[in-house]
């Protein structure tokens, strides 16, 4: 089975430190959380910034500074900005991300709008798929696709045969927030998917280490982090990001899966060596 590559999410948008205290704003706590993922095993850190205040933020500069500084405690990891940004930000305010120097290798391209709860709309529309789509590619960036339910899969798909998003396509499984996080849901989405395709998959709260369990099983590969989940398990607050990815590496060994190291998962994600 291919190796296992283990992204970790180490801050989000909209989980806070009333959540969980460990929960990283400023450009040292954020440091702090991509090297304690690193060291247990992560080789891709999915990230958001913040303002030292906690609020979100998708400012290049913010950007530059963070990424520059996780390069240096983790050298080789795959830094993956995030477009998503936070409910409300515009099209151009989100894709200041994949403006930092050097291009990130990737970035995650969300295809289809969200309900996030009460009157929260994530609103990602056809053009502005398309868009980020298209500049991704005259960037060199590769996208992870985020779906949060079939219907994404199907308009990324409908988007990569417009010529928006190049293929092998790799997809992210957000699962709990749209649709259910069940091993039904799961086998649903990775068998939607293109022959060649690569995949991830995330639950998000108590349904995080269920998915992590049958994705391992399934040769997918696995995103925790505190964007998706804060907890242990019920009522025990994880410690760091670095706790969660540990028992991500625990649960691989004991279903015989070995951990891709960053350098691995460049090549399964069609990435080009680190120069």
């Amino acid at each position: 089975m291919e190796k296992l590559i283990i992204s970790c999410c180490i801050c989000g948008a909209e989980v806070t430190k009333e959540n969980n205290p460990a929960v990283p704003y400023t450009v040292e706590e954020i440091v702090r959380e991509a090297k304690s993922a690193y060291d247990a095993g992560a080789a891709l850190i999915h990230l958001h910034v913040r303002e030292d205040d906690g609020t979100p933020t998708q400012s290049k500069a913010r950007f530059q500074e963070c990424v520059d500084a996780i390069r240096k405690v983790c050298p080789d990891v795959i830094s993956q900005p995030s477009t998503g940004g936070a409910v409300g930000m515009t099209d151009l305010e989100r894709l200041q991300s994949t403006e930092i120097v050097p291009t990130p290798e990737m970035a995650t391209l969300d295809c289809g709008t969200c309900n996030f709860g009460g009157d929260e709309i994530f609103i990602n529309t056809d053009n502005t798929i398309y868009n980020f789509g298209k500049i991704m590619i005259e960037r060199g960036i590769k996208p992870e696709c985020e779906v949060f339910d079939k219907g994404m899969i199907d308009i990324a798909l409908k988007a990569a045969k417009k010529g928006y998003i190049k293929s092998p396509i790799h997809f992210d499984f957000v699962l709990g927030v749209q649709m259910t996080a069940t091993p039904r849901d799961l086998v649903y989405m990775a068998t939607s998917i293109p022959a060649g395709s690569t995949w991830t998959a995330t639950g998000i709260g108590k349904t995080c280490w269920d998915i992590v369990a049958c994705t391992i099983a399934m040769g997918g590969h696995v995103r925790v982090g505190f964007e998706d989940n804060v907890y242990m398990s019920k009522g025990v607050l994880a410690k760091s990001n670095g706790e969660m990815v540990e028992r991500v590496v625990q649960m691989a060994k004991l279903m015989n899966r070995e951990v891709a190291t960053p350098a691995e998962a460049r090549e399964i994600l069609g990435l080009a060596p680190l120069k």
